[in-house]
């Protein structure tokens, strides 16, 4: 079932294995593989990276991960799955079996117009996918997994390094690259670093309303008390030594609900700030029917498309200034 998922035709990785080659012998490579597994002489091999080119210009890194792995891989997530789906939380929604983008939109999105919110934290991790500590995934996943064939698996893919213009890097930090077990690690590690934390600080420490949204590490969070924002974002300097270190340009702490329109009108402070989640810029407005509040959500083409209408108006509007009709 693994085999038949990975995409037909996707680059090889260091091997130069492609799936229709591996597929011409499929029976026999496959209990191969399955023999190795059992006798514990598989292997990880390295991931080969390699870059592509940026809108901005700047190169970005891709990791390109050997068949086998990726087979192996796929199939240990699927067992994996089974046992994480029943410990993982009902705020987390990236990367799940069954659960999806617009899940989290529709989350947030009810969130924010049914509990009483009228602050918002957008939380940005830097850099957290290359910074995941190898040493803590490796004690979470021994703190539920009794299998030591499993962790061990698991280590084979964090040691594998990276092969890049043919030297291998070794690497202790970060998923592994380009393949499928990097997002159920990454929801494992999150689930034990800030999940199970943040629930317990919500229980605890929270003296208002407070909702919780995440997508990998995309994380949003709403709060009823200005003061329960500010504080949780200082006490989450606690997690730095599981190296979830905040952006302090990206993460951001906006007034946004029911009452924001009101309040920096009265204060003189203009509209409300807008944050981005999920390829979504989320916008405080009032319906124009009953004045009631509501969460526009606008895509990053549509606002560039209002953006291109405005100019082009205000282009109409100076050209009908400059040049008046004549009788």
């Amino acid at each position: 079932m693994a085999y038949f998922n990975l995409k037909k035709e996707a680059a090889p990785g260091v091997d130069g294995e492609t799936w229709r080659h591996y597929g011409e012998s499929l029976e026999d490579s496959l209990q191969d593989l399955s023999h190795r597994l059992q006798r514990g002489a598989y292997r990880a091999k390295p991931v080969r990276r390699v870059y592509i080119p940026k809108a901005d210009g700047r190169q970005r890194p891709l990791g390109v991960t050997a068949l086998e792995d990726k087979i192996v891989q796929r199939a240990a997530v699927e067992v994996m799955n089974a046992i994480y789906e029943t410990d993982f939380v009902g705020f987390s929604y990236g990367f799940r079996p069954g659960r999806s983008q617009h899940q989290a939109l529709d989350a947030l999105y009810t969130g924010l117009l049914t509990k009483k919110v009228n602050w918002v934290l957008d939380l940005d991790i830097q850099g957290f996918f290359d910074g995941l500590s190898h040493e803590w995934l490796v004690k979470f996943i021994e703190h539920r997994a009794a299998d030591r064939r499993a962790v061990r698996l698991i280590q084979k893919w964090l040691n594998a390094g990276l092969l890049e213009d043919g030297k291998r890097i070794r690497v202790g930090e970060g998923t592994p690259q380009g393949g499928s077990a990097s997002p159920l690690l990454a929801n494992i590690y999150l689930h034990y670093v800030f999940d199970l934390w943040v629930q317990a600080w919500r229980q605890k420490r929270a003296h208002g309303d407070m909702i919780i949204v995440r997508f990998a590490d995309d994380i949003v969070l709403g709060f009823q008390e200005k003061s329960d924002a500010e504080q949780f974002r200082g006490t989450h300097r606690e997690n730095a030594e599981f190296n979830l270190e905040l952006h302090p340009e990206k993460t951001r702490l906006l007034e946004f609900g029911p009452y924001a329109i009101d309040h920096r009108q009265w204060r003189g402070e203009g509209k409300p700030e807008t944050f981005n989640f999920l390829g979504f810029r989320h916008i405080c407005v009032k319906k124009r029917s009953n004045g009631r509040f509501k969460v526009l959500r606008q895509t990053i083409r549509k606002r560039l498309q209002a953006k291109l209408n405005q100019v082009k108006d205000e282009a109409s509007a100076a050209h009908a200034r400059t040049h008046p009709r004549t009788g």
